[in-house]
C-alpha cells in the first residue's frame, strides 16, 4: 500500500470509472461527506460507479492508494454510517447501481443492483401481481437496497415479515480489495440466485454489517403475490403501556403486515406537518387501492369525515394493516385483532393513518426536517415482547431528570412502538430539536416546502444536549442488552460482543479487509485487523 496524492488518487479513480464518474466538486464532496445528524470530515473524492466492475476496479486502486472506502445508498441516515473521520477517504455513491437484474415470476425471486429504491421495485412488480414480502421503508423513494440491507431496513411488512435482510436470498459484494464475492446458491459452480442456506449462511455475513465487510452491489430477494385484499384498524389508548400489551399481543398472533404506535407527540407532529396537497395525493391513493371504485370512494368519505380529529387529545394511538388472499380470510384476521385490542382497553377509532400511509406509502422526503423546521434524530431498541414494559419505565425514568433543561434548550422527543415477525418489540426514541440544518436536510427536502419553514438559526444548546441525551440512551441500552438496527458509528456493537465472538469478527474483518480500510470505524474499529 501507498500513500498517494489526491491528485494521483483522482487520476487513478478516473481510469477505472471514466472521469464523469470521478467527482472532485467540493460542495458535492461535502454533501456526500454528512447524513442527517452528523457532519464528518470532507472526503477527497467520491465516486458514482455504474456497474460492479469498474467499481471494483476502483476500490482496489483507492485502498492500494491508502484511502478508506465508504459506500453510501440513498443517504437518508443519522447514524454516522458513512460519515468520513478523515480526509483520506472516497465515498462510494451507489445510486448509479439501480435497475432490475432479473425478474423470475415463474421462480418467485428478483434480482437488482443495490442501488436501486424501494419505490422503484414496487413499482416494477405491481403490474406482475408481485410483491417484496418486506417492501420498502417510510424513505423508501430514495432509500436503497444497499443501504437498507447494510442497516436493518424496516416498516412495511415488518409486522409479518420481518426487515428485508430476512427476505434477501443472496448477494454480490466487492471486498476492500477489489475482488468480487458471491454468496448464496449464485456462488456455486453451475448455480443460480435463489437458495441462501446450501451450507452456512455467508449471505448472512454480509447483512447489517453498515458496510464495514464490503459494499453490496447485487441481491436477490424472494418474492411473494400481491394480496388481493387489504383492511385496517386504529385504536386508540390512554397510555404507552397499553399501548405496547397491545401491539405485543397484534404482532404475536401474526396477523398483521404492519402493527405500530404513535404517541401523542408524533400523532400532533404528523398532523401539524400534513398539508392540502400531500392530503389529496393519499385520498386519490385510498380510492383507487380498495379494489373497486364504489369501496375506494366509501373509504375515502370515511377520511374526509374523520379530518384531522383522528385519535383523542392524549391518547397513543395503534395503527395496523392486515392482508390476505381472501376476503373471508381478511375479515377473520381483522376481528381476530379487533378481539385482542380490545383486551387492553382503549377503543376504536377512524382508520384513516394506516389507509392514508399504504395509499402513498413512499411519498415526498420533506419529514428529514419537522413541521416547524426542527432536526430529529432516532435510537431505537429491539427486545423480547415481555421485556417491553421495563423498556417504557426505565427511559421513563431517565427523560424525567431532562425536562427542565429540555425544555430550556427547545429539546422535545417521541416514541415510535413496532412488532417485528411475532417475536419481537422495536421500540425508537426521537429527539427533535430547532438547529441549523445540515446540507444533507436542504439537498432532500422540497424547496419550496423549506422556504415556508422558518429561518434555521444553530442551536447549539440543543444540539450539546441531544448530543448528552443520546450517550445517555445508548447507555441505557447498552444496559438492558437491547439488540439494534442502523448500527453506524453510533451503536456500541463491537465493544458489547462477548469477547469469543469478538474474535470471530476480527478474523472475519482481516481476512476480508486486511488494511481495515472498508468504512472503518463501522461494525468493528478503526485500523488494521
Amino acid at each position: 500500500m501507498n500513500r498517494s496524492t489526491t491528485q494521483d488518487l483522482v487520476a487513478a479513480l478516473s481510469a477505472c470509472l471514466g472521469a464523469g464518474r470521478v467527482i472532485t466538486d467540493p460542495v458535492e464532496r461535502a454533501l456526500l461527506s454528512t447524513d442527517l445528524y452528523a457532519e464528518g470530515e470532507v472526503c477527497a473524492a467520491a465516486i458514482r460507479p455504474a456497474d460492479t466492475a469498474s467499481l471494483a476496479a476502483a476500490v482496489g486502486a483507492a485502498t492500494r492508494a491508502g484511502y478508506a472506502v465508504i459506500p453510501r445508498g440513498g443517504g437518508l441516515s443519522y447514524t454516522g454510517g458513512y460519515v468520513p473521520d478523515t480526509e483520506r477517504t472516497v465515498i462510494v455513491d451507489t445510486r448509479d447501481l439501480a435497475g432490475i437484474v432479473e425478474l423470475d415470476a415463474e421462480g418467485m425471486t428478483l434480482t437488482v443492483r443495490t442501488g436501486t429504491t424501494w419505490e422503484a421495485i414496487d413499482a416494477a412488480l405491481t403490474p406482475h401481481g408481485l410483491r417484496l414480502p418486506y417492501f420498502g421503508t417510510f424513505s423508501g423513494r430514495a432509500a436503497t437496497v444497499g443501504g437498507g440491507l447494510s442497516g436493518g431496513a424496516l416498516f412495511y411488512g415488518t409486522a409479518r415479515y420481518g426487515s428485508a435482510a430476512d427476505n434477501v436470498l443472496d448477494l454480490e459484494v466487492v471486498c476492500a480489495d477489489g475482488r468480487v464475492l458471491r454468496t448464496g446458491q449464485a456462488a456455486f459452480r453451475n448455480g443460480k440466485p435463489f437458495y441462501r442456506t446450501h451450507g452456512p449462511d455467508l449471505t448472512g455475513l454480509f447483512l447489517h454489517d453498515g458496510g464495514g465487510l464490503g459494499i453490496k452491489t447485487e441481491a436477490t430477494f424472494r418474492l411473494i403475490e400481491r394480496p388481493a385484499h387489504t383492511g385496517y384498524l386504529s385504536w386508540a389508548y390512554p397510555d404507552a403501556q397499553s399501548a405496547a400489551a397491545a401491539v405485543s399481543a397484534i404482532g404475536r398472533s401474526g396477523a398483521t403486515e404492519e402493527a405500530y404506535v404513535f404517541d401523542p407527540a408524533t400523532t400532533a407532529r404528523g398532523m401539524a406537518a400534513s398539508n392540502l396537497a400531500s392530503d389529496l395525493r393519499r385520498l386519490g391513493g385510498i380510492v383507487t387501492g380498495q379494489g373497486g371504485l364504489v369501496a375506494g370512494l366509501k373509504a375515502g368519505a370515511r377520511v374526509v369525515l374523520a379530518g384531522k380529529r383522528l385519535v383523542p387529545a392524549g391518547c397513543h394511538s395503534l395503527h395496523l394493516v392486515c392482508a390476505n388472499r381472501t376476503a373471508p380470510a381478511l375479515a377473520a384476521d381483522l376481528d381476530q385483532c379487533r378481539a385482542l385490542l380490545a383486551r387492553h382497553g382503549g377503543q376504536e377509532i377512524p382508520n384513516s393513518i394506516p389507509m392514508g400511509v399504504r395509499a402513498q406509502p413512499f411519498d415526498n422526503l420533506n419529514g428529514v426536517v419537522g413541521p416547524k423546521g426542527e432536526r430529529w434524530m432516532a435510537l431505537n431498541a429491539k427486545v423480547r415482547h415481555g421485556d417491553a414494559r421495563r423498556i417504557i419505565e426505565r427511559f421513563g425514568t431517565l427523560i424525567g431528570g431532562y425536562r427542565d433543561r429540555m425544555a430550556a434548550a427547545r429539546v422535545t422527543h417521541s416514541t415510535l412502538f413496532t412488532a417485528m415477525n411475532t417475536h419481537a418489540f422495536s421500540y425508537e426514541v426521537v429527539y427533535h430539536w430547532p438547529d441549523r440544518w445540515l446540507p444533507l436536510h436542504r439537498a432532500t427536502a422540497d424547496p419550496a416546502f423549506l422556504a415556508k419553514l422558518p429561518a434555521d438559526t444553530p442551536n447549539p444548546a440543543g444540539s450539546a444536549l441531544v448530543a448528552e441525551l443520546r450517550e445517555r440512551t445508548l447507555d441505557l441500552f447498552d444496559e438492558l442488552g437491547v439488540a439494534s438496527n442502523q448500527l453506524g458509528r453510533t451503536y456500541r456493537y463491537y465493544d458489547n460482543l462477548a469477547p469469543d465472538t469478538r474474535g470471530l469478527l476480527d478474523a472475519l474483518k482481516a481476512a476480508l479487509d486486511p488494511e481495515g480500510l472498508m468504512n472503518p470505524g463501522v461494525l468493528a474499529p478503526r485500523g488494521p485487523r
